[in-house]
């Protein structure tokens, strides 16, 4: 689509410090914290404090278990083209990294998070299909500014920000949690408010992006995730019925009544 690749060669001194600095920095809180899938995927896509990830070999090894790839972007895609690469089983990946003063925040998501935090859960086949199904859910409504923003809000609370119960304890599958440390080690603490996983309390709630999240929402298992597609479906329907003007301006809005 983009007619990207990942020139390796490019890469500079800086960017392989930045990368190493990032990696061993969540790698000091990750262990005992990230869900077993993601770390299993850390391993067999051999991510390496000294070594950015190559994405030909990201890509075979998504080849030999979920049939999935890389498709390199330039940064931040509009909507369209990326719930496309993602009902077809591609997903995006900017390929720069931020510089060394950017290290503790970054607006834009780099490399990093790209590659680092969302990449290792790819070998999960019922995320991936959960990823996929949402997807085209959102091609189904792209031109609905409410529907976009509810499956945005979707995304964020699983994707994103998600935790899963798994049998050693709580632990955390959601990428812009896995790429940050201070929220790694937040979520999981006492301050922090954890919620079962409410498919209809995710659409109708807003999110914010500048600072921890109020509240976070636990599944049992990524199957869990993917067998509420229908129930995202048809709660998107009823909000598009229920909200049938000014939908634009609803999409902006803190909280929307699905009752």
């Amino acid at each position: 689509m983009f007619g990207m690749k990942q020139e390796y060669d490019k890469y500079t001194e800086a960017d392989f410090l930045v990368w190493k600095l990032l990696y061993e920095k969540q790698m000091e809180v990750l262990p005992h914290r990230a869900a077993q899938t993601y770390l299993d995927g850390l391993k067999d896509m051999n991510f390496k404090a000294e070594e950015i990830p190559n994405f030909d070999y990201i890509n075979g090894v998504l080849s030999n278990t979920t049939g999935w790839q890389i498709e390199v972007v330039p940064g931040l895609i509009p909507d369209k083209e990326f719930f496309e690469l993602l009902a077809n089983k591609k997903f995006p990946s900017s390929t720069w990294l931020r510089k060394l003063e950017e290290i503790d925040y970054l607006e834009e998501p780099d490399m990093f998070h790209d590659c680092f935090a969302h990449m290792p859960l790819l070998i999960n086949q019922f995320f991936v299909d959960y990823l996929q199904e949402l997807s085209k859910i959102a091609l189904k409504h792209i031109d609905d500014a409410l529907a976009v923003e509810l499956i945005g809000r979707i995304y964020w609370f699983t994707v994103e920000f998600g935790l899963i119960q798994e049998p050693q304890g709580l632990r955390i599958y959601g990428a812009g949690i896995l790429s940050s440390s201070g929220e790694s080690i937040y979520c999981l603490g006492n301050d922090a408010n954890r919620l079962k996983f409410n498919a209809k309390e995710i659409l109708e709630k807003h999110y914010y992006k500048d600072h921890f999240q109020d509240r976070y929402y636990v599944i049992e298992s990524y199957k869990e995730l993917f067998d509420e597609i229908p129930n995202f479906s048809s709660a998107i329907e009823y909000a598009l019925h229920k909200i049938p003007h000014q939908r634009d301006i609803y999409a902006t809005t803190l909280d929307i009544n699905l009752d």
